[in-house]
């Protein structure tokens, strides 16, 4: 069975949106301001090494989808940009009509139902990236079995936010927490039991 891992660029004020400048927030592409070192740069690669899949949302897909397979052969991508091309890619999306980056399967079902499959069919981690209406979702129907933050030292404002003020608990365990780069905190959650 599966394990759904969600990791997350995130703000110390709570906000995901746009960590890569993609869309149209007013402070895309704030990720980049900030460096993450060597050592943040080798968790990223080390939790796509250790996927056995990708689960996204359709805003982060479509982004991926436009991106990464013109970075293959990259030499400064190394073996990442390869392995985010040939992963097999679930998409949730109720809108998306069809999915042509490779190995991309879309699911427009019943959410819960349609996860839970993809839960059973995949061995190892399901990784998802970005797409905050989709581990938004996740959280909401318990699915979501670990919460991986990059925390980068800065406030923005405002913006999307991982968790909703929906009035929510949502009680986590602490299981690792270290520090990279300029500041940047990388903390990762369990489902509290």
């Amino acid at each position: 069975m599966g394990k759904i891992v969600a990791t997350e660029f995130i703000s110390l004020d709570g906000v995901i949106e746009d960590p890569g400048g993609s869309e149209d927030y007013v402070h895309g592409g704030w990720t980049f301001e900030i460096d993450r070192g060597e050592e943040g740069d080798k968790f990223k690669l080390e939790e796509l090494e250790e996927a056995a899949a990708q689960l996204l949302g359709r805003v982060t897909y479509e982004g991926f989808a436009a991106a990464w397979p013109d970075r293959e052969g990259d030499p400064q991508m190394g073996d990442f940009a390869k392995t985010m091309n040939t992963m097999p890619k679930y998409v949730y999306s109720t809108t998306l009509g069809s999915a042509d980056w490779q190995n991309t399967t879309v699911l427009a079902g019943d959410f819960a139902t349609d996860i839970a499959k993809v839960k059973e069919e995949v061995d190892g981690v399901i990784l998802v990236a970005g797409s905050a209406q989709l581990v938004q979702g996740l959280i909401a129907a318990d699915l979501l079995d670990e919460l991986r933050l990059m925390v980068l030292p800065v406030a923005l404002g405002g913006g999307k936010r991982l968790f909703p003020e929906d009035g929510r608990k949502v009680p986590l365990t602490l299981t690792d927490s270290r520090t990279v780069g300029a500041g940047v905190q990388i903390v990762t959650y369990e489902r509290a039991a």
